[in-house]
């Protein structure tokens, strides 16, 4: 004899508790997280950040100076610090291109509006960044992404945030030059932004 299952006994997809932004910030206060923890916070799941290798740390660092040389009386650059986007994302993007605030971003983290540029480096995460990370950045009109893609030394340009993605994607080489939307009159050689290559 044959047994039938029914729709009661099919296995069921397990619940995800999707947490807010309010909730991770409770759980920080508390000392449930604290700084030793590498997460940040991605649609409602609190996710583990890859550990950094020499050349994408060398990359921050020189994309960082970069953009501060260029831009340092005009915006705020911030290193792989948190931006609130949403009730339900705080990711730590590598590099943010910010207005300036009157606290110093003492009292919140920087909130879309605030933001004119987020930077990804991305050694092994790249699947990540140009799927996940461009969702959550053009659903909440983050203006401008770049994602710095080590392994072929290209740059990801993701512009004009609309439902939920952006309706511009560019892919550019190292040896090309960039302008900001947020400031179209000044030119980055793309190069400078990347770590030294070995001979």
């Amino acid at each position: 004899m044959q047994a039938t299952v029914t729709e009661t006994e099919q296995e069921q997809e397990p619940q995800i508790h999707l947490w807010s932004i309010s909730d991770y910030h409770q759980m920080i206060e508390a000392g449930v997280l604290d700084e030793d923890d590498r997460v940040e916070l991605l649609e409602g799941k609190i996710v583990c950040m890859s550990p950094q290798r020499p050349f994408h740390a060398a990359s921050v660092q020189r994309s960082s100076r970069l953009l501060f040389k260029l831009l340092g009386d005009r915006a705020e650059i911030r290193v792989q610090l948190p931006v609130t986007l949403g009730n339900d994302s705080e990711p730590e993007p590598d590099i943010a291109v910010v207005r300036f605030e009157n606290h110093e971003y003492s009292f919140r983290h920087p909130e879309a509006p605030d933001i004119y540029l987020l930077i990804e480096v991305a050694d092994w995460t790249i699947s990540k960044d140009r799927k996940q990370k461009a969702r959550i950045y053009g659903k909440n009109q983050v203006l401008e992404y770049w994602i710095l893609d080590l392994q072929k030394r290209q740059v990801y340009v993701f512009r004009q945030p609309e439902d939920g993605s952006y309706r511009e994607e560019l892919i550019l080489n190292s040896n090309d030059t960039l302008t900001m939307q947020a400031f179209p009159d000044v030119a980055i050689a793309l190069e400078g932004l990347f770590a030294i290559a070995q001979n």
